[in-house]
């Protein structure tokens, strides 16, 4: 069987897909169909949080799936509320809404921004500000919210309701609020810009916004999809901020290889859904659900200094090295921008010499297993930096 072939013949052809299929792997190494293997520094775009056929997640998906596969939501399930249980006890959070991927909870958290404004201030108040480089989803409506032109070109008209102001400037931001006085329902922002290039906002200038959504009683959203689940040394990269956010979105690696997204809903917003508002159909699969209380438990203090503590490996290793224009990221969410060659062609050189990276406009982007041995780490590192000179 010819996969890259059938793939061809019969997929919408909507990704540049890199020429390695893949058949197995344990961990962090994955394996193709001609008996290669690879150090994964990708896990599935930040989803496999502990790396392939991690044996903690199996066992819980399997007892799941011996049990009940899917109910829906007329009925309740102990994996679904057990696992929003966890999540409001470890974020201060109040409600959670399950869906099956983030542009789904970013959907959510869009309808949240806008009806709780709408129900404490009138409709009028529906303008949603994001920022500029950002990445939100593939839906129209997420799409509209994505502050990255080249996103829009092909979709018009968007959904109406969205304005960006350029990431870092909070002059932009406030001269914006006062143009639009009365009509902002929300700010959502990404704490660290993944699919802008892996761009950490600076503190200063996170703090600042907070400051005036609350000075002008703006709801605060955060699009944790790629950052969330321990990416970037905390459960979720606002803490590393000192956010209390009005709503989060999550996804990725939530279930640790399967599909759900989540929504967060904090004490202004906990009301804000009723029976009928909103809804979905495989929202909280007990199957998925157990598979997220497999990761959440998971990860505690200990890996999450282990996280920090490889993502400082890397930038000590990277920063200044020849080869090396920039290193940026938070955790283990990175971005490194090559000093001469193009990202893809390090990207390509890697894969020739047994590593797995992603891109992320100009920059090579790393998004391992939360677990991976040090030993690969630091060898995969030797290798990027090798490729990169």
């Amino acid at each position: 069987m010819n996969v890259q072939k059938l793939d061809r013949q019969y997929i919408a052809p909507t990704y540049n897909r890199f020429p390695v299929t893949i058949v197995s792997g344990r961990g962090s190494v994955v394996t193709d169909e001609d008996g290669k293997e690879y150090i994964d520094l990708g896990s599935g775009i930040a989803v496999n949080t502990f790396g392939v056929s991690d044996p903690v997640w199996q066992e819980a998906v399997i007892a799941q799936l011996g049990k009940v596969q899917h109910s829906s939501n007329l009925y309740y399930t102990a994996p679904c509320a057990l696992l929003a249980e966890q999540l409001c006890l470890r974020t201060g959070m109040r409600k959670v809404f399950f869906s099956n991927s983030g542009a789904e909870a970013n959907e959510c958290l869009i309808k949240a921004l806008r009806k709780g404004a709408a129900d404490r201030f009138g409709p009028e108040r529906n303008l949603i500000v994001t920022l500029e480089n950002s990445f939100h989803g593939r839906t129209l409506t997420t799409l509209s919210a994505t502050g990255q032109e080249r996103f829009h070109a092909l979709f018009q008209p968007l959904t109406p309701g969205f304005v960006h102001v350029p990431a870092g400037d909070l002059e932009a931001l406030r001269t914006l609020t006062e143009q639009n006085a009365g009509r902002i329902a929300g700010i959502l922002i990404e704490c660290v810009q993944g699919e802008g290039g892996v761009i950490p906002l600076e503190p200063d200038y996170v703090k600042g916004l907070a400051d005036l959504a609350e000075e002008q009683d703006i709801l605060l959203g955060v699009d944790e999809v790629q950052t969330g689940n321990g990416r970037t040394g905390a459960l979720y990269a606002y803490m590393r901020y000192g956010l209390k956010p009005d709503v989060v979105s999550t996804a990725k690696g939530l279930a640790g290889g399967l599909p759900l997204g989540a929504t967060l809903l904090g004490e202004r917003l906990a009301g804000v859904f009723g029976p009928g508002d909103h809804g979905s159909t495989f929202g909280g699969n007990p199957v998925c659900a157990a598979a997220a209380l497999s990761v959440l438990e998971r990860i505690d203090d200990a890996l999450l200094a282990e996280v920090r503590e490889k993502s400082d490996y890397l930038f000590r290793t990277m920063q200044g090295a020849e080869g090396v224009a920039a290193v940026a990221g938070l955790g283990l969410m990175i971005g490194i921008l090559p000093a001469e060659k193009s990202a893809a062609e390090v990207v390509a050189a890697c894969r020739e010499r047994g590593v797995l990276c992603l891109t992320a406009k100009d920059r090579v982007r790393l998004l391992p297993a939360l677990n991976i041995p040090r030993e690969l780490w630091e060898r995969a590192v030797g290798i990027l930096l090798e490729c990169c000179k």
